[in-house]
Order: C-alpha cells, then sequence, then structure tokens
C-alpha cells in the first residue's frame, strides 16, 4: 500500500518569501525528511503561497501563509530553484489525497484556482 509522508511546521524549509530559506531547518531538518522519504513539507509564516521541488529529492515545500499581509513584493529571488509557483497576494491551498494520487490546489481568495499540481504514488512493496 501506499503512504504519503506528510509534515506540517510553521517555518519554512524553502521560500522565496518575504523570510527567505530557513537555514537551520535546512541543516537539521531537511536530511531527516530526505532519510525518511517525506512527499511534502507544509508551512506556513511567510505571507503568500509557494511550491517549490527538492531538486535532490521528490519532496515537495508548500507553503500557504497568504491570509493576511500579503502582496509585499518582498521576493527572495536567489532562493528560486526549484520555483514551481509563487503569489504574493491573499489566497488558500487545498490538499486532496487518495490511496495512490496527491492533487494539490493553490488558490486565490475568489476561489480561482493559480497553480494545481498533481503526483502519482506507486505501491511501496515490503521485502519480507
Amino acid at each position: 500500500m501506499a503512504k504519503w509522508k506528510i509534515v506540517v511546521g510553521h517555518h519554512a524549509i524553502r521560500s522565496i518569501g518575504h523570510h527567505g530559506d530557513t537555514q537551520e531547518l535546512i541543516r537539521h531538518i531537511l536530511p531527516l525528511l530526505k532519510t525518511y522519504d517525506v512527499d511534502f513539507y507544509m508551512n506556513g509564516h511567510d505571507h503568500c503561497l509557494e511550491h517549490i521541488s527538492d531538486r535532490e529529492s521528490p519532496i515537495q515545500f508548500l507553503t500557504s501563509g497568504a491570509g493576511s499581509k500579503a502582496w509585499r513584493g518582498d521576493i527572495k529571488e536567489e532562493n528560486g530553484d526549484g520555483l514551481n509557483f509563487f503569489y504574493d497576494g491573499q489566497g488558500f491551498m487545498s490538499v486532496k489525497l487518495t490511496q495512490f494520487e496527491a492533487e494539490i490546489k493553490f488558490y486565490d481568495v475568489h476561489g480561482k484556482v493559480l497553480h494545481r499540481w498533481n503526483k502519482i504514488k506507486q505501491p511501496r512493496h515490503s521485502s519480507v
């Protein structure tokens, strides 16, 4: 059976938003996420919506902190490696999971879909 591994935190590991990447989390938490084959790291903190793919693993970094203080225009472009989507306005994210499929959507405040991403997960086979 396929199992999704999702970690939720307040601070971003990767972000091009106002606060940028969190170096302590990159040093101490990201290696653990890679070791344990985490699929998604979801966070708030930065007041934006963003989706960044890790270049060295399948981890997807998903930020949904766009409830207030949006439209700052404060973007850390040097952190853009793996950037799939960024929105500096207000909005929200939805996650739909089935046993083998994930669908992530980012919306503006009016419910318009701004970014959609799907992943199919193959079943894990035990070595027993």
